[in-house]
């Protein structure tokens, strides 16, 4: 019988205790999701890159900070959002963030947001609403934008992604209802209608989840 992968807090917890092979083990299960998310952000490769390894430095020198209580992902992703509106702040822009993601991820994105799909004709169409979704993600405040991003794309609970945002659990369902609700009005203004999951299956799972 194959024993478990450690969790996060039992990495953490070997880091805290000078262990390297246990930080590396974190660097290889979050350096691809950090990399996604500050791509669909900034839309630069190498500024994307160099935010993965701040954060993940970040996390090393804090480890001390962080407490095992099973939010690892939430404690994560806030140094990962907070280096980003630093990042943003630096660069004095007003521009809007883009929220594309590497061309070859579109596919298994669109997928985990549409669940099964059917048809031939529907799978010929996922470049096109994903690209859509890219599109319409940009126009969203900032706020939902990132809701929705770590929600989805990242795969976060919603206790997670509030505590990624600093905010409250109410708050951060709301940000991702009003999310939802403009992609989808969005999709269909488009005439994207043959996609009867698009945008509500995620929310069912994470009633789960918090339910669990």
């Amino acid at each position: 019988m194959s024993s478990q992968p450690p969790t996060d807090d039992e990495l953490m917890l070997a880091v805290q205790t000078g262990e390297t092979r246990a930080f590396n083990q974190l660097v290889s299960r979050y350096q691809g999701p950090l990399m996604g998310f500050f791509v669909r952000q900034i839309h630069d490769v190498q500024q994307a890159e160099d935010l993965t390894q701040e954060t993940l430095l970040r996390v090393y020198n804090q480890s001390w900070d962080y407490l095992p209580r099973g939010a690892f992902r939430g404690w994560l992703f806030r140094i990962a959002r907070n280096l980003l509106v630093d990042n943003l702040r630096r660069r004095s822009s007003d521009a809007l963030i883009h929220t594309i993601q590497p061309r070859q991820e579109e596919d298994e994105l669109l997928q985990n947001m549409v669940g099964e799909i059917g048809s031939p004709e529907q799978v010929a169409d996922i470049r096109e609403v994903a690209a859509l979704v890219d599109e319409f993600l940009k126009e969203l405040p900032e706020e939902q934008r990132l809701t929705f991003i770590l929600h989805h794309y990242n795969q976060l609970t919603l206790p997670e992604v509030a505590d990624s945002l600093e905010a409250n659990l109410p708050t951060t369902k709301s940000r991702l209802r009003l999310a939802k609700e403009k992609l989808r009005q969005k999709l269909q203004a488009r005439g994207i209608l043959e996609f009867p999951n698009l945008l509500t299956e995620a929310e069912g799972e994470s009633r789960s989840q918090e339910m669990a």
